[in-house]
């Protein structure tokens, strides 16, 4: 930009193209723009068939929406972190970061009674970290919850969470108490498997034969890769949609239905047992696959 006071350059004519049928050296028309070339570079040639082109890939384990209810992902009222409305601005501050949570529900009295919850980055942009100059309001700063039912489907619920741009609901049982919480990123982990941030511990070994002859498997293991390992298809059964699931901890929860807890076994139609060693009341982590018994694999 010119500064103030300097005087604007006088305006100079844009040359135009030439006109004509003349030719470059490689006999290309100079009329022809550069966004013309590159426009003819990236369209698609028009002698394929647009039949041609393959269908997209099913969204995997998307029966999970359909069958889990939201009580079966909800976390359940005693793991719940909360804050209470009455709660002073370093406390505050204090629990966001020891649980690294970025969004948190607040209540007056107890968990019964919820209030909203309130986003780490609307207390960060009102107080920063050290408490700024305003007063401390936390009402003031509520987000609203959504209180959904316990029997809700989880795919109703997300399509919900979507249209009223929210993260987080409240369940409640037929007496109007809080029965649990879910995230949006618990919804969206049923479909995809578990989703790793920044708190996760990453696991760098999908899955491991043991000397006892099972398999130590994570649950966002891929399921094809494992099948690979175990030289048996655990998909290929008439009661798996095998389009519809794509990881360990997917194909689980398709067979049980439910969200498993730490120590239940979910059983396989072919004689298989997955063993559920470690899990919160959110997400399947890790599992032990056993074979099949002797006599269930020679029918005695």
């Amino acid at each position: 930009m010119a500064h103030p006071s300097e005087a604007p350059a006088p305006a100079q004519a844009i040359p135009q193209a030439p006109q004509g049928d003349a030719t470059d050296p490689d006999g290309e028309s100079p009329g022809r723009s550069f966004l013309t070339r590159l426009r003819e570079v990236f369209s698609p040639a028009e002698d394929i068939p647009a039949t041609t082109l393959p269908p997209p890939a099913p969204a995997p384990s998307l029966v999970n929406l359909r069958r889990l209810r939201v009580e079966d992902v909800a976390v359940p009222t005693a793991e719940i972190v909360a804050v209470p409305v009455t709660i002073t601005l370093p406390e505050l501050v204090d629990t966001f970061r020891r649980t690294g949570f970025t969004r948190i529900p607040v209540y007056e009295g107890s968990l019964d009674r919820p209030l909203g919850l309130v986003n780490l980055k609307d207390m960060a942009l009102r107080h920063g970290f050290s408490g700024g100059d305003l007063p401390f309001d936390l009402r003031a700063m509520l987000r609203p919850l959504l209180f959904v039912p316990e029997s809700m489907q989880a795919g109703v619920l997300l399509r919900k969470m979507q249209a009223e741009r929210t993260h987080m609901a409240i369940v409640v049982d037929e007496w109007g108490g809080t029965d649990g919480l879910v995230t949006i990123e618990d919804l969206i982990e049923t479909v995809v498997g578990a989703i790793a941030d920044e708190h996760d511990t990453e696991e760098d070994i999908p899955f491991q034969h043991e000397r006892d002859g099972s398999w130590t498997v994570q649950a966002g293991a891929d399921l094809e890769d494992l099948c690979r390992a175990i030289g048996h298809s655990l998909a290929a059964h008439e009661d798996i949609d095998a389009e519809e699931v794509e990881t360990v901890g997917g194909l689980v929860l398709l067979l049980a239905g439910h969200m498993p807890v730490q120590g239940e076994t979910v059983l396989h139609p072919e004689g298989w047992r997955f063993e559920v060693i470690e899990a919160d009341p959110r997400r399947l982590r890790r599992l032990r696959l056993w074979p099949p018994a002797p006599d269930a694999v020679t029918g005695g």
